[in-house]
């Protein structure tokens, strides 16, 4: 069964902020408001440790994580919140009543309410974009290709993001965004130990982060 969602390569994340704000342009979301953002975890002092590794710092992207069992489905008293077949998370604006309940029972604190429309609004996953065969807008804009999307049932190693086709070639805008590599491809080796979420209350969410060579600094 599908389930898409997006992995992380912590060790290349710069927080550059290039998720955040491709989202908003492309979503329109007003000002004060967000569907990711980029956290910035550490500065930590390992003792003991000799510069560069007595410092340890990395961004964390946060935002909706497409849970398999989402908390804010099951609060929804008019069923607006509700799970696709692709297994994301959506809101159906004509039945969403503005009462909040999903976004108190969210553990990542990632709704909010629209003030002008009074519906309850997240991140999407670019669902009109991944339906055209597209990947969403966070993905393709990561300046250090981070970010890969696929579908969790065919493992994150098959996760796609848009590949670099390097210095010289000059590819236009077009041809990058049409390309593809897969997670495997592209990063550095990492081990099960390496791979992270978000934590679990429950809700077991589908986001996948991989960070290396770094304290973890969330539970599973």
């Amino acid at each position: 069964m599908t389930h898409y969602a997006i992995a992380t390569d912590l060790n290349r994340c710069v927080g550059c902020l290039a998720c955040t704000v491709s989202c908003k342009a492309v979503n329109g979301t007003g000002i004060g408001k967000f569907w990711i953002k980029t956290l910035r975890i550490g500065p930590n002092a390992n003792e003991g440790s000799q510069w560069p590794d007595s410092v340890e710092m990395y961004f964390l992207p946060v935002q909706c994580q497409h849970c398999e069992n989402p908390e804010c489905v099951a609060v929804c008293p008019t069923e607006a919140s509700h799970v696709l077949e692709d297994g994301t998370v959506q809101i159906d604006k004509e039945k969403c009543i503005g009462c909040q309940f999903c976004a108190m029972a969210c553990p990542y604190n990632v709704r909010y309410l629209n003030d002008d429309e009074r519906v309850v609004e997240k991140c999407t996953l670019c669902e009109q974009k991944i339906a055209q065969g597209e990947l969403p807008q966070c993905v393709a804009q990561c300046s250090t290709r981070a970010r890969f999307f696929g579908d969790l049932e065919q493992g994150i190693e098959n996760m796609e993001g848009p590949a670099s086709l390097g210095v010289g070639l000059a590819p236009s805008y077009e041809e990058c965004a049409k390309s593809r590599v897969k997670l495997g491809e592209a990063v550095e080796p990492y081990t099960d130990s390496d791979v992270h979420h978000l934590p679990d209350v429950g809700n077991a969410p589908s986001f996948v982060y991989i960070l290396r060579n770094r304290t973890w600094q969330g539970r599973e």
